[in-house]
């Protein structure tokens, strides 16, 4: 079973800066049995990205497509199969890194592309220590200090304001996800910082520090009254 995969607009971008973005998509939530985003939100789960793109094209009648399955049989395969997985997941790494090199660019891997797995714990960062890896995370406490090619971006939602407070006092960067059309430009601050445009690239590891990473909403989070997206202040004064 292939586990890693490119081809998402987004990741194309950082082809431009010479990188090539292999991402890992489990099934997100419990969608499979087993929980991969252990501090969702009610906001986040609803707004998931899992359905967005070809995972959420779905024929009629059907609530279920082959890119919905292949990414719960990795979660299971991962749960139920983890040294099989593990070493799989290493060979898919391998294979990555030379079709970069044959094509001239950087591999980089998200391995948390729909889940929020604290992948430290299993040995694959550190097996590969001149390689950068990246991802999202609602997850503070994580034991990443000493690892230098492992760039973590916390990620706000509904309700983890307290989490936030205590990420930015860490040094992380915050991931925002903003109301506002894509034909607006990011507001300058939020919540009194720098806010940077993440949606130029999924680059994360190049942002700079101290910012507000700002995503435009995307599918489902366009409809989104829980608190996830957050509206910048002249949004609010213009309503």
């Amino acid at each position: 079973m292939k586990l890693l995969s490119v081809g998402n607009p987004k990741i194309l971008k950082g082809m431009k800066q010479g990188y090539m973005t292999y991402i890992l998509h489990l099934a997100p939530a419990n969608l499979s049995g087993y929980e991969t985003c252990p501090k969702r939100t009610q906001g986040c789960t609803a707004a998931c990205l899992n359905t967005a793109g070809r995972g959420g094209m779905f024929k009629k009648g059907e609530t279920t497509n082959m890119i919905q399955q292949a990414r719960i049989r990795k979660t299971k395969m991962f749960f139920e199969d983890r040294e099989n997985f593990l070493a799989t997941l290493k060979d898919d790494i391998c294979k990555a890194i030379k079709q970069s090199e044959k094509k001239g660019l950087i591999p980089v891997f998200r391995l948390n592309g729909t889940s929020d797995i604290a992948w430290e714990k299993y040995g694959v960062i550190q097996e590969f220590p001149k390689v950068q890896f990246y991802d999202y995370t609602k997850i503070l406490g994580r034991k990443v200090n000493g690892l230098a090619n492992y760039h973590l971006t916390f990620s706000a939602a509904d309700g983890n304001d307290a989490d936030v407070l205590k990420a930015f006092e860490q040094g992380y960067n915050v991931a925002t996800v903003f109301g506002i059309k894509k034909s607006q430009s990011m507001p300058e601050t939020y919540e009194g910082m720098p806010v940077f445009n993440g949606d130029d690239s999924d680059l994360r590891f190049l942002d700079p520090k101290g910012v507000v990473v700002g995503l435009y909403a995307k599918g489902k989070a366009k409809k989104d009254t829980s608190g996830f997206v957050k509206y910048p202040t002249f949004m609010m004064k213009a309503a």
